[in-house]
């Protein structure tokens, strides 16, 4: 995926932030080995066939896999590190936890340069924080599911994350666990939070949970955000 920095501050333009980001990709790289669903000599690939048993597991996994099980109860299984796969089998694919959960553990590093504002975006969702009192806010583009290359709104975000699930992008990817279906009710949903991990999540399960989907979002405290319905139109919540 597509990972980008941009920086404003004391240290926008010196070796600090190099470094800082040679850390930040490293940390990107360590989580590709470990939990790539692509690589078959990944962690989590070897746990799914069996080869390898979760007790011998890096503690990073059950890490993961806990915040999986946990958004699996509180979205009442729209959301789950385990998809239908074939003949029936369920795949083990903990995705929709580890995108935030790395770009996370990839901003500690950014977050240590002193007086410098970052926004770290990896596959389209972000991770602001501003350092700067007089600094403006990040201003978070929205795109248009069914266009884009347009803007449906913009978020203005100082310390949190934006995180927007949908299909423009990568197809019939998000499925509900439940059913094993792409959901049709809602085009997007894009959630503001504190922090990426739980924005990616309630995302995801919202945009499984279809027509469902607001009615859940405004029962998540502290999390905002957009709902863009199947027919363009579009409603904010705010929890």
């Amino acid at each position: 995926m597509p990972i980008s920095l941009a920086l404003r501050g004391r240290h926008a333009h010196d070796r600090h932030a190099d470094e800082a980001w040679r850390e930040a990709l490293e940390t990107f790289d360590e989580v590709d080995r470990v939990f790539s669903t692509y690589r078959t000599d990944s962690v989590i690939s070897r746990l799914d066939r069996g080869e390898l048993d979760l007790v011998a597991c890096p503690p990073e996994v059950h890490q993961v896999l806990a915040l999986g099980e946990r958004a699996r109860r509180e979205s009442h299984g729209a959301f789950d590190v385990r998809r239908p796969g074939p003949q029936g089998r369920l795949v083990l694919d903990p995705s929709g936890v580890v995108k935030g959960w790395a770009a996370e553990r990839a901003a500690r590093a950014l977050g240590a340069l002193p007086e410098t504002d970052f926004c770290l975006s990896a596959g389209g969702d972000v991770v602001c924080r501003t350092r700067l009192a007089a600094s403006p806010d990040w201003r978070i583009g929205i795109e248009d599911p069914s266009r884009p290359d347009r803007v449906t709104a913009v978020v203005p975000v100082r310390d949190g994350a934006v995180a927007t699930s949908g299909l423009a992008h990568r197809g019939h990817h998000i499925v509900d666990p439940r059913t094993g279906a792409t959901p049709t009710a809602v085009a997007s949903v894009t959630v503001v939070g504190p922090d990426l991990v739980w924005a990616d999540i309630d995302a995801t399960a919202a945009f499984a949970l279809g027509l469902e989907s607001m009615q859940w979002l405004r029962g998540r405290r502290g999390r905002s955000g957009l709902v863009v319905w199947a027919d363009g139109s579009t409603e904010l919540f705010e929890a």
